[in-house]
């Protein structure tokens, strides 16, 4: 049974969390301090239950806690080596842990444990620390709150800042919390509400306080209009696979674009540059958006060519003072350079471009770098923004402890960072393959001219982070390339695109229409064209190599009778392979086939009526068709879906990266059928 105090310490982390004005995601951590029984004396032990390593204080459960117990935790002090050595404070915190399971502790423990009140909430508010990073920030806090808030300087996040902030406390008994120089907020209270009302009095006072005595434009003039929407919106697609591509020079990076209100202002102003280049001051946001942007200086109205060109330049100075910062700083145990490309890239009248190892990472960096413009709004509207320098961010960002934190990440998935369009992915082999390459970590861009179908998928693979769908017509061009847009500006790009989209109609030559032909050959022959040619120019703007793979058949290679339509399609596709492989090698793009067998169950073909026609061409009952296929094999099995999505990780997931051209049967073994 749940201790109520941690009850009420969950519930008040998960309203503060959900509110992004009081804590950016992932960012603070809140505590509460209670007595449960010790298993093994039997006598009642004080503990101390903390938000641990990670996790989010909005989706908050009581795995993500850690406990410790105070006393040992407090003991601490007496043997604390002293400032240039606090970090060893942080192994210690094990030794304090009571009980089994639970998040590990973070470097925040100690502030946590050290300040004698029961309750204490450790925040990331914009309108906080834009009173943080001001440059006359302890005059402004006691301006602002007068003795209920104190002033504590910069000082990275650790076992010192733990003694100082409790030092602080209890010279100040009468306060309720503290501005923590260049970083956020600490609040406590002597329960749970009263804390959390602190919190938020922090917070909305001196949201108040900017917006009273704030100047109007503390970014100066407006000197570039975003572009009109729809303008805006073609030109992000065609500059994301830009962006990706550099982005990805010493990683794969998934893409993320925001062109919200504030963002748009932003680039858009006279002083936008001028204060990105200071770079952001939170140790939260630096972390996930590096200590500066990469900015672009044209005006929207630039030519496309001219605008990527520029980025190229840019990218690469950014790359050399990237480098350059990190040889300033670096010692001889610091951890390895981990990349010099940017997070965050910033074009006037178009938005930002964020990138991170996933959908997620990207996403929250977009987020953290909004965070970053509030405050620097909000610091230079009631005096000047005056974030930690730079020798303070290396520190942090190449601290010993983060780079123990990334060793302790989850090793990535086979195809993590990929990201995949699939057609006719709302039911059968395309539904099969969008789940299992999404299960291997790619995003998945899941196409299909039901629409109801493909929203069906995306939301059976997971929120947008994973998946999106989109309705798409392969033989419609149009709605091609606004489908290979729209996967552009979900994800940054496409890595690798699925030709699955098909139908069937069994009829024999005689009975076989121009309207039949035509109908079959749109799908399955000029609609692989049109997708395959669509995402080739976003492969070919990355950079990044890529995989283009048809689903194609047994029956491009073996003849059958009542089939002359399908068969001759599928025959399409299948050169389609080779000829693409021709071409686009030269890109990196590997384009492979996959040869199925009839695939009767889950088929969204054999269901539309393709079944019973083929049953009654081979005189056996419609629910017998597929022992019917299977029997006729060299391994009597009956193929699947999910047999024609292993294939295609086989082929996508990196260990057949020398194979282009190729066609792998999926067919249980149909001798006709082999490839000579």
């Amino acid at each position: 049974m749940t201790n109520p105090a941690v009850r009420d310490l969950l519930d008040r982390s998960n309203r503060l969390g959900a509110d992004p004005a009081n804590t950016n995601y992932a960012g603070g951590n809140t505590s509460t301090k209670g007595v449960e029984t010790d298993p093994v004396t039997g006598e009642p032990t004080d503990l101390l239950w903390v938000k641990g390593s990670g996790g989010d204080l909005g989706t908050l459960t009581e795995h993500g806690l850690a406990a410790l117990r105070l006393d040992r935790l407090r003991c601490l002090v007496d043997v604390y080596p002293g400032v240039e050595r606090e970090d060893e404070m942080v192994a210690a915190f094990d030794y304090c842990l009571h009980g089994r399971g639970g998040a590990a502790p973070s470097i925040d423990t100690a502030m946590h444990g050290l300040v004698d009140v029961t309750h204490v909430d450790h925040l990331h508010p914009d309108s906080g620390i834009a009173i943080a990073t001001a440059a006359d920030g302890p005059e402004l806090t006691r301006k602002i709150f007068g003795d209920r808030v104190l002033w504590v300087p910069w000082r990275r996040p650790g076992f010192q800042l733990g003694l100082d902030i409790a030092a602080a406390q209890r010279a100040n008994p009468q306060a309720i919390g503290v501005i923590l120089g260049g970083h956020g907020i600490t609040a406590w209270g002597a329960t749970s509400d009263d804390c959390e009302a602190n919190s938020r009095e922090i917070i909305v006072t001196a949201a108040r306080y900017i917006a009273e005595h704030g100047r109007p434009e503390p970014f100066g003039k407006l000197v570039y209009e975003p572009l009109p929407e729809p303008e805006r919106q073609a030109r992000a697609a065609a500059l994301l696979p830009v962006l990706r591509g550099l982005a990805s020079t010493d990683r794969a990076q998934v893409g993320h674009y925001t062109d919200s209100d504030v963002v748009l202002d932003f680039v858009g102003r006279e002083r936008m540059a001028e204060l990105s280049a200071l770079g952001t001051s939170c140790p939260d946001h630096f972390l996930r958006t590096k200590v500066r942007p990469m900015v672009l200086d044209l005006p929207p109205t630039a030519g496309l060519a001219e605008t990527v060109a520029r980025l190229r330049e840019l990218h690469a100075v950014y790359r050399a003072d990237y480098r350059a910062y990190y040889e300033r700083y670096a010692e001889a145990d610091s951890p390895a350079l981990r990349g010099a490309d940017p997070a965050i890239v910033l074009v006037p009248g178009v938005g930002m471009f964020s990138f991170g190892a996933n959908k997620q990472t990207a996403r929250v960096a977009g987020e953290f770098y909004v965070n970053a413009v509030n405050v620097m709004r909000g610091a230079e509207a009631v005096s000047a923004y005056a974030p930690i320098d730079e020798a303070e961010k290396f520190r942090i960002e190449y601290w010993a402890l983060e780079e123990a934190k990334l060793q302790r990440m989850p090793k990535p998935r086979p195809l993590s960072t990929r990201i995949a369009l699939v057609t006719g992915a709302g039911s059968g082999i395309g539904r099969a393959i969008a789940h299992r390459i999404a299960a291997e970590g790619a995003c998945v861009v899941v196409t299909d001219r039901d629409a109801v179908a493909a929203r069906t998928v995306a939301a059976e693979i997971g929120g947008p982070d994973a998946a999106v769908a989109v309705p798409l017509d392969v033989t419609d061009e149009e709605q091609v390339a606004a489908a290979v847009r729209a996967a552009v500006l979900a994800f940054g790009g496409v890595d690798l695109v699925v030709n699955n989209a098909g139908l069937s109609l069994s009829k024999s030559l005689l009975d076989t229409t121009a309207r039949d032909w035509d109908r079959q050959h749109d799908v399955m022959a000029k609609g692989s064209f049109l997708v395959s040619r669509e995402v080739a120019r976003v492969l070919v703007a990355q950079g990044m190599g890529g995989d283009i793979v048809y689903i194609a058949s047994k029956n491009a290679v073996f003849a059958g009778p009542n089939n002359v339509a399908y068969g001759a399609a599928k025959a399409d596709q299948a050169h389609q392979v080779r000829l693409l492989a021709a071409e686009l090698g030269a890109h990196g793009v590997r384009v492979n086939g996959v040869n199925p067998d009839g695939v009767v169950r889950g088929s969204g073909i054999f269901a539309g009526g393709w079944g019973a026609d083929r049953a009654a061409v081979y005189g056996v009952p419609e629910e017998k068709l597929g022992e019917f296929y299977a029997q006729r094999t060299l391994l009597k099995r009956e193929v699947l879906p999910e047999h024609v999505a292993n294939a295609v990780f086989a082929l996508t997931a990196g260990d057949l990266s020398h194979t282009t051209g190729l066609h792998i049967p999926v067919d249980a073994g149909v001798a006709a059928a082999f490839l000579r």
